[in-house]
C-alpha cells in the first residue's frame, strides 16, 4: 500500500511543477499600448472563436490580444451568428471596422501591425522578441 501512497504523492508533486513552469507569467503585454491605441481608435474587430485566422490575429499580439476591440460573433454552438454582427453586416472573420470621420471603413482578413497603424494612426510598435 506505501508504494502507491508514495506513487500517487511523486504524481501530485511532479504535475504541481509541470503547472507551474507552464504558467503564463503575470504582467503587461508586450503589444498592450498599441492594442489600447487600436481601440481607443474606435476600430472594432469581428471574429469568431472557431475561425484560424482570427486566433492568427490575435497571436500576432499574444497576452495583449485582451485590449483589442473583439466583438464575437460566433453562436456557442458555432452554428450561427450573433444579431449584432449581422445587423452589422459582418460576412466574414476576420473583419475589421475603422472609423474615418463621420465613416466606417470595412477590412477583411488579417492585417499587419503596419496596415493596423495606417488604418488607427497608432504608432506601430517595435517589434519584441520572442
Amino acid at each position: 500500500m506505501k508504494p502507491i501512497i508514495y506513487l500517487i504523492v511523486a504524481v501530485v508533486i511532479l504535475g504541481g511543477v509541470a503547472f507551474g513552469v507552464t504558467k503564463i507569467p503575470e504582467g503587461p503585454g508586450k503589444y498592450d499600448q498599441f492594442a489600447s491605441c487600436i481601440t481607443d481608435s474606435g476600430a472594432k474587430f469581428w471574429g469568431a472563436f472557431w475561425c484560424p485566422h482570427c486566433q492568427d490575429q490575435k497571436k500576432e499580439f499574444g497576452k495583449s490580444a485582451k485590449l483589442l476591440p473583439y466583438n464575437e460573433c460566433s453562436t456557442a454552438n458555432s452554428q450561427g451568428q450573433l444579431a449584432e454582427c449581422t445587423d452589422a453586416g459582418i460576412q466574414s472573420y476576420p473583419t475589421w471596422d475603422f472609423v474615418k470621420g463621420t465613416t466606417t471603413e470595412r477590412v477583411a482578413g488579417v492585417l499587419s501591425f503596419e496596415k493596423l497603424s495606417e488604418y488607427t494612426g497608432c504608432p506601430v510598435p517595435e517589434l519584441a522578441s520572442n
